[in-house]
């Protein structure tokens, strides 16, 4: 087994301000987002400009916070959140959830699409792709925290994490399996698939095809979240109970622009 030592979660310091690998990770994650949407927006294949991606991705900033913070505190501990309802501000405590992030991406993605007179799909299939390596990000940052740890484990690599509440048991980096399925592997997938044009909305439906079975698969290592336990069956947990209806929702949006064929390209605006 490999113990993972206590990493200082503070990424550097300036004066009182500090900068956590957490939060360290997420800005890394933007910037590749913002780097991949405008080296796309510069191909002639593509209806987009630098400064709409410049607008595109302050908004998605906002709204995958706000909406991650939220959809934590509504799926994870609503009780808690509705009882101390200032505490929805103090993001060190909980934490964030992928699925209110994502609720809060479509809302912008929407907003975005009626404000620049295009299709909410077209905004998806353009901005889904630059999502993947955020999510590896994140997950390295889980990982540097010793947080979101997997299950016991006697693999050899299984890794003991310095946390009380992980006791002093090897347990799968699902974190790292994470990353490597939700991140590097799905942005491999995305970007190969999106780097033609496709039909309208099988970009998005391949990306929420993808995430939900890649999350859905690491679950079965991952530790459930101690105040949800397992749902269902002994197995199911929360994360992929909300993983079925993306997976669905995704074939669905696949299968539907798959058999609408592809839409001619506009022009750049």
């Amino acid at each position: 087994m490999i113990v993972l030592p206590e990493f200082d979660t503070t990424a550097f310091q300036i004066g009182p301000l500090k900068a956590n690998w957490y939060g360290l990770m997420y800005m890394i994650g933007f910037a590749f987002a913002w780097g991949l949407g405008r080296y796309r927006a510069s191909k002639p294949t593509n209806n987009w400009t630098p400064i709409q991606v410049d607008d595109l991705i302050t908004w998605l900033v906002v709204g995958l916070v706000v909406g991650a913070r939220v959809g934590y505190c509504l799926i994870y501990e609503p009780a808690y959140f509705i009882a101390h309802p200032v505490d929805i501000l103090a993001v060190w405590k909980g934490g964030m959830s992928f699925h209110g992030g994502a609720a809060g991406v479509a809302i912008v993605a929407w907003r975005f699409a009626k404000s620049t007179d295009r299709a909410t799909l077209d905004v998806g299939d353009f901005m889904t792709p630059l999502a993947p390596l955020g999510l590896l990000c994140g997950r390295i940052g889980n990982f540097i925290n010793g947080e979101l740890w997997g299950r016991t484990t006697d693999v050899p690599w299984g890794m003991v994490f310095p946390s009380q509440r992980a006791g002093d048991l090897p347990r799968h980096p699902s974190q790292l399996y994470e990353g490597a399925l939700e991140g590097l592997l799905l942005f491999l997938i995305l970007w190969v698939w999106s780097a033609k044009p496709r039909p309208r909305g099988t970009t998005t439906g391949l990306f929420l095809i993808g995430y939900g079975i890649f999350r859905a698969f690491v679950e079965f290592f991952r530790q459930p979240d101690p105040q949800l336990g397992f749902l269902a069956f002994g197995w199911l947990t929360m994360g992929q109970l909300l993983c079925v209806p993306m997976i669905l929702v995704g074939l669905l949006l696949f299968v539907w622009g798959v058999k609408k064929g592809p839409v001619p390209p506009a022009a750049k605006a």
